[in-house]
């Protein structure tokens, strides 16, 4: 359904959408760098001034929120073991030139060109492993406090089934406040560093030390899934705006805007950012879509970044509740990758998809790795890249698809 533009907002109700939109975002954007040990202040900070280089690219007319993604918490834990904190982070630079890469091939041969590239058996089982690939450290994080886990997971999950609206969208930042309240309240919180924070300061920027090509090389592939995650992100806010973004203005642009704000992101120590679907179903729910409102949302986290005292608010909470948050997230995301491949059109008991399917999977559950020289891919990333191959490579027939589809495909 199209956005009623019949009355157009005061600058009050924009501004009072915006805090709300950034506040859907909030607990997902903070969550990541929480994870991978950065500053949450910085991504809050890259987030912001990432949607606004995304906008400058768009010409302002897309209604789009971009935050740190969950697809790079296992990659960035394996390259910062590989080339350091610093080095796994400038690596990043390599996420962007895949989202620029896939905007030039967008403008010279269409979207088409991309479903042949990435289709869903390729993209659903590389969304699995982004969830299944980091289950064995939510497990290890919530078991540091089984009680404030199961608080923070049992509030997400009853958010999740038992809500409706705007709250619904929220239960990872409901879990977490659960739990840090039911940790203030049964154990010890040290809340001295928060007292000891200053208001003001500039979150922790943690700049390139030297040029690599390694940890750019490695982060390339595991843009993939993102990528994807963009398309269907903007295909929706299609829907929900009643304009095509697609044409106008340009899938390419889009593309090249949220490759702008992973390449920011990456050069000032943030993690990369990509199209939120958590805001997108906000969108649908309340039906503003004034890209402005959405810029406001950006300038809000800038300013909640520059607080010292709420980034040492978050650093204070308990990894055992950010545990507990993670046990439901991941086999979300897993199961995401799951109902992708379910509801395609591919026929999930041919031989072709099975071998496409089972050796994505293996490789990376089975942390399978590969080096030539000085070069390593493991991981997501490697997955990711057999996956591509394995599509291009194995010739496909009419058995691959679904059986009622290829029936249709013979009338």
């Amino acid at each position: 359904m199209p956005n009623d533009t019949t009355t157009p907002l005061t600058p009050l109700r924009k501004a009072i959408a915006g805090v709300q939109y950034l506040f859907v975002a909030f607990g997902a954007t903070v969550l990541v760098p929480l994870l991978v040990g950065l500053d949450p202040s910085t991504a809050l900070f890259s987030a912001g001034i990432g949607t606004l280089l995304f906008h400058l690219v768009t010409q302002g007319k897309v209604p789009i929120f971009l935050g740190s993604s969950f697809a790079f918490i296992a990659p960035i834990i394996k390259a910062t073991e590989l080339y350091g904190l610093p080095g796994a982070l400038f690596g990043c630079i390599g996420v962007s030139l895949m989202y620029f890469l896939m905007s030039l091939l967008i403008r010279t041969f269409g979207i088409r060109f991309i479903a042949r590239l990435f289709p869903p058996v390729v993209i659903g089982p590389i969304i699995m492993l982004i969830g299944l690939s980091l289950s064995s450290a939510a497990v290890k994080m919530a078991e540091t406090n089984w009680i404030l886990a199961a608080v923070s997971l049992c509030t997400a999950i009853v958010i999740t089934l038992y809500t409706r609206g705007l709250v619904k969208l929220i239960p990872i930042f409901l879990g977490i406040v659960v739990g840090y309240l039911a940790d203030l309240i049964f154990f010890a919180v040290d809340l001295q560093p928060i007292k000891d924070a200053d208001w003001l300061s500039l979150p922790q920027f943690i700049l390139p030390e030297s040029f690599s090509w390694r940890p750019i090389l490695f982060m390339i592939p595991v843009a993939i899934a993102p990528v994807i995650e963009h398309i269907g992100d903007v295909y929706v806010v299609n829907n929900v705006a009643g304009k095509n973004f697609v044409k106008d203005p340009g899938l390419h642009r889009t593309m090249a805007g949220d490759g702008l704000a992973c390449l920011f992101a990456s050069l000032i120590g943030g993690p990369p950012v990509t199209t939120y679907s958590e805001v997108t179903g906000a969108m649908s729910l309340t039906k503003i879509t004034e890209p402005v409102v959405f810029r406001i949302a950006a300038v809000t986290g800038v300013l909640f970044s520059l607080v010292g005292k709420v980034s040492a608010l978050l650093r204070s909470i308990d990894q055992a509740i950010l545990g507990g948050i993670m046990l439901l997230l991941f086999g979300t995301i897993a199961g995401a990758g799951i109902s992708s491949l379910l509801n395609s059109k591919i026929n999930l008991a041919s031989p072709r998809n099975i071998v496409i399917i089972s050796v994505t999977l293996t490789t990376g559950i089975g942390g399978a790795a590969l080096s030539v020289g000085g070069f390593s891919l493991a991981g997501i990333g490697l997955s990711a890249v057999i996956a591509v191959l394995l599509n291009l490579l194995l010739p496909e027939t009419k058995e691959d698809q679904r059986e009622d589809v290829a029936k249709q495909d013979q009338h």
